[in-house]
């Protein structure tokens, strides 16, 4: 059983979802791929621990605060790849960002391949199930470009602003990348 709760954040209502144990997901109102690992009915239950670590952690956050990603047991749901290009957005430090072929080259020695495609990484990065907490935010193009985000590009730049992120040669895309489309 996943149970549910809301948070009011700056950036709009956010839902929390937990197996009692971990927090599995955070996505903000209007989010693609908005639950998109669930397909079990969510019970509104605002009184479960880790729920309330999470609204803790993102009261902190929202502060200007640092909280650390290890304060939380996170449980997002994925296949290995996915989940091991969550564990390196995990490693992106706060106020810093990387960018998707950083990843894709991190990827690939984990993989004991050549090369990977940045592609995969951004889809993988685009259905991050707990935004926010796990940085995909974080993530830029190579040239700077702020695209990518599936909760929208002006979200992402709110939180990039809120880290201090150095944003003078970062640039929204004249035409924006598939994951900031509201489809």
């Amino acid at each position: 059983m996943y149970y549910k709760t809301y948070y009011d954040s700056p950036l709009g209502k956010i839902l929390l979802v937990s197996d009692e144990q971990n927090l599995t997901g955070l996505w903000i109102d209007g989010q693609k791929y908005y639950l998109d690992s669930f397909s079990q009915e969510l019970k509104q239950k605002n009184e479960i621990e880790i729920l309330e670590k999470a609204k803790n952690w993102l009261d902190r956050y929202f502060k200007g605060e640092k909280p650390s990603i290890n304060e939380l047991q996170l449980a997002p749901i994925g296949n290995e790849f996915r989940q091991t290009v969550w564990k390196i957005l995990c490693e992106i430090p706060y106020g810093k960002t990387m960018t998707y072929g950083e990843i894709a080259k991190k990827m690939a020695q984990i993989m004991n391949k050549k090369s990977m495609s940045a592609q995969a990484v951004g889809n993988a990065v685009g259905h991050n199930p707990i935004s926010i907490i796990i940085p995909c935010h974080r993530v830029i193009g190579a040239n700077g470009n702020l695209t990518g985000y599936a909760g929208g590009i002006e979200k992402k730049i709110q939180l990039l602003k809120l880290e201090q992120v150095n944003m003078d040669k970062m640039f929204i895309p004249k035409k924006e990348h598939q994951y900031n489309r509201k489809d």
